[in-house]
This record gives C-alpha cells, sequence and structure tokens, in this order.
C-alpha cells in the first residue's frame, strides 16, 4: 500500500493524503516508517568547500626545486614501490582477516578534502563495523565502532596503507598535512589558518602525526595545534624532512602510537 509518493513512482494521491491527514495512531505508525523509507532515497548533498585564486597568494610554502618537481617523483617512486612489494599481497592477507572478523567490505572509501579543498575518495582498510547510514562521527578511545581487527590496525597505521594508492594516483603525497572528512572540514573552512593547510596535497602521514597530534580533536585548541604543526611543515618542506617524518611514522608502527584507537 502506496503512502507517500516519489519521484517515479505513480502511488494513490488521494489515499496517501487521506491517511496522512487522519489522527489515528495506526495511520501515524505507518506513514512514519514510509516517510523515513522514502527520505532515505534522497541524495544527500555533499558540501562544497571554495578556495578562491586568492588563496593561492596567500600561502605559507616553501618554493624550491623540490618541491615543484622532487616531491612528486619521490611520491611516485616510492608508492609504486610499496603497491607493487608490499599491497600485492597485503591487501589479500588484511582483507582475509577483515572478512572473518566482522564480514562487509573490505575497503572503507570516505570522500575527503585535498588540495585547494577539492574532494577525491580516500582508501583506508575499514577498521569499524560496516554501517553505511551512520553519520559521521570521529573515532574515540574505547569506540564500541571499532572492530578487534580494527583496533590493531589503526594502533599501528596499518589501515592507512591503501593511501600508497591514492598517492600514485595523485590525490595525495607521502607527507603533508592529513586530509580530514569533508564535513568535518566545514565547521573551520572559514578559519584562514586552516584553509592554508590545503595548499598542498594532503599526505599519508606528516609532521604533527609524529609529533602526537593526531586522533580525535574534540577541541579547537587541538585541532589549532595540529595546524601549527603543518603550517611549520610547510613552511619547511625539504628531501631530509620527509624522509625524517616517514623514518618516525615508520618507528611509530612498531611501537603505540600516541592517540591512536
Amino acid at each position: 500500500m502506496n503512502i507517500v509518493s516519489y519521484p517515479g513512482h505513480s502511488g494513490n494521491t488521494q489515499e496517501r493524503t487521506d491517511r496522512l491527514g487522519s489522527n489515528t495512531p495506526a495511520a501515524y505508525n505507518e506513514a512514519v516508517p514510509a516517510v523515513k523509507q522514502t527520505a532515505a532515497r534522497i541524495p544527500q548533498m555533499e558540501p562544497t568547500l571554495i578556495w578562491s585564486l586568492a588563496e593561492d597568494g596567500n600561502v605559507i610554502c616553501t618554493e624550491n626545486t623540490y618541491t615543484a618537481v622532487g616531491k612528486r617523483v619521490f611520491d611516485i617512486l616510492f608508492s609504486g614501490l610499496v603497491c607493487v612489494c608490499v599491497l600485492s599481497w597485503l591487501i589479500p592477507v588484511i582483507g582475509a582477516m577483515i572478512l572473518v572478523d566482522s564480514g562487509g567490505p573490505v575497503l572503507f572509501i570516505q570522500r575527503r578534502s585535498g588540495r585547494r579543498g577539492q574532494p577525491f575518495p580516500c582508501f583506508k582498510f575499514r577498521t569499524m563495523y560496516h554501517a553505511p547510514q551512520a553519520p559521521f562521527k570521529q573515532a574515540t578511545q574505547f569506540d564500541e565502532r571499532v572492530t578487534p581487527i580494527g583496533s590493531f590496525l589503526r594502533r599501528t597505521n596499518l589501515d592507512e596503507m591503501p593511501q600508497f594508492l591514492n598517492v600514485l594516483l595523485g590525490h595525495m603525497s607521502m607527507v603533508g598535512p592529513r586530509p580530514h572528512a569533508i564535513v568535518h572540514d566545514v565547521q573551520y573552512w572559514s578559519v584562514q589558518a586552516y584553509r592554508k593547510r590545503y595548499a598542498v596535497r594532503p599526505g599519508i602521514t606528516g609532521l604533527a602525526q609524529v609529533q602526537g597530534a593526531r586522533g580525535e580533536t574534540s577541541h579547537d585548541r587541538l585541532m589549532m595545534q595540529r595546524v601549527r604543526y603543518d603550517h611549520f611543515y610547510m613552511r619547511n618542506q625539504s628531501f631530509l624532512h620527509d624522509v625524517q617524518i616517514c623514518w618516525k611514522t615508520l618507528k611509530s608502527m612498531v611501537r603505540r602510537n600516541v592517540n591512536a584507537w
């Protein structure tokens, strides 16, 4: 019985009007699920982050041969090597562990903000129970949504390994400010200092992460601390600095990461 119509649906309009206009509990209980079902069919609009040309004149990035050419060469060579030598066997192995642990998809693909606020599909191993309709919420300590295997992957940064594919595709860099979910960026996009971190490609790892400024940003001061680290990195980009950050990231994967849950 059709209670609510939607575009392309040939429901009985008079019957729908009579039922929604009724005050009986039975009609109400029947109508509400139908309204929710119809609302779920409506695609949600993704917020648009505006990056004006004037922003390019206010960036704080180091400009040298490495940032202009060398950094991208380093990204392609390193990520290509990892994809061939590591991801080729790691994805099947971790994928099997995820399937046995909680079922559902192996990868979690989330729209995140890239350079100049352009959205891109960010790849991660899925670390939470599959709930495709769940609203965005940052992971917290002792988060019940995290699976047993997911907890291990998050502590060791292994959940980020599929992002080497993003680097190879040009969405990301090996080192840079971490990309945030678009709905999270919307909260801070009006702050110019925050926007500036997107003047460069986001990274798999970054200075903020190896200094412990990672995980949940429950207070504005935590986000601004991360932004200050990002700005420092952007002003001091170099091949040696990137290698140092990558090395510290590898060491943190062996030890328990600070604020990783």
